[in-house]
């Protein structure tokens, strides 16, 4: 199913699947100890499960989520949190104890003149970079990473398939992304010191959708002429955008993996979440979206759900 599925499932309707998605998040304030539950003062299984303010994100905490319940660990399911400096905050305060995560990035907040470029070198410089009580689990073939996408009509008439074809173009190029990607090492800054874009070429319009509908909006509209987007997306192929190769790795791979306070890395929890790391691919990544976000509009909950009974780790 999810390994065959990506090329059959319909992917409309995505701004009604991204309200969907924002709908199942936890009501409250999640990051009340509280009212959250366990926090980092609990036994080591007991767990608060965290997401990024983003649907797949919300997707694999349901599967951490759903694995460890499953394996008898009290787990309290915080929802969508925020950005990554927002739940990195909340994790090295104890609100939260557990929240998937993706290696590049990952490094990068913490070490942003980091000179790793493979999945392998990325991953073995996160131990060094995080801070001390919190750690990384084995990290999954999965990856999603951040990418640059144009239309392609923009792509044909200008000849633009890759980053390194920006520089030449005679245009302002509007760039649209999350607000924090205009400060990230292979945002504006990361084109005009990599691949050589004059910083005058380029604008930044913040859209605060996670690289959404309201992104891909903009794009086909000619708001901007690049745009962000997760490269599992179902939009990218659904518009049939272009993304643009990166030859020079502006952006790190960006495996994903469990990020763990220390003290609730038990070898109970490390087993269980090792395991679904061990299952989960890039493709299956691609449907577990397509049936968020398409026309099944299935919940995160549920969706998860289905994976790991496929999967047989519940």
């Amino acid at each position: 199913m999810f390994s065959s599925r990506r090329g059959r499932l319909a992917v409309a309707a995505l701004a009604a699947g991204a309200v969907l998605s924002l709908a199942a998040c936890s009501s409250g304030d999640p990051l009340d100890n509280s009212t959250s539950g366990s926090g980092s003062s609990g036994s080591a299984d007991s767990i608060t499960v965290g997401a990024g303010s983003f649907a797949e994100s919300e997707i694999i905490a349901q599967i951490y989520t759903q694995a460890l319940e499953a394996e008898g660990v009290t787990v309290t399911f915080a929802g969508q949190i925020g950005q990554r400096d927002v739940y990195l905050k909340a994790l090295e305060d104890g609100s939260i104890d557990l929240i998937p995560d993706y290696s590049g990035n990952l490094l990068q907040f913490y070490d942003a003149e980091t000179t790793a470029k493979t999945s392998e070198e990325v991953y073995a410089a996160i131990g060094d970079a995080l801070p001390e009580g919190i750690e990384v689990l084995d990290q999954a073939e999965a990856q999603d990473a951040d990418s640059y996408n144009v239309t392609k009509d923009f792509s044909e008439k200008n000849g633009i398939t890759s980053l390194a074809d920006l520089k030449d173009y005679e245009g302002t190029l509007a760039i649209g992304a999350n607000p924090e990607f205009a400060d990230r090492p292979y945002g504006p800054k990361g084109l005009t010191e990599v691949y050589g874009v004059p910083a005058d070429k380029l604008t930044f319009t913040p859209v605060s959708d996670g690289g959404g509908p309201l992104t891909a909006k903009a794009l086909i509209d000619g708001t901007v002429q690049l745009a962000d987007i997760y490269s599992t997306t179902p939009s990218i192929k659904e518009n049939g955008f272009v993304t643009l190769e990166d030859p020079e790795n502006l952006i790190l791979p960006q495996n994903i993996l469990p990020l763990i306070k220390s003290d609730k890395a038990s070898d109970k929890v490390k087993d269980v979440l090792n395991k679904v790391s061990a299952e989960l691919t890039t493709d299956d990544l691609i449907d577990l979206n397509t049936l968020n976000q398409g026309d099944q509009k299935l919940s995160p909950e549920k969706v998860a759900k289905d994976w790991l009974t496929e999967k047989g780790l519940i």
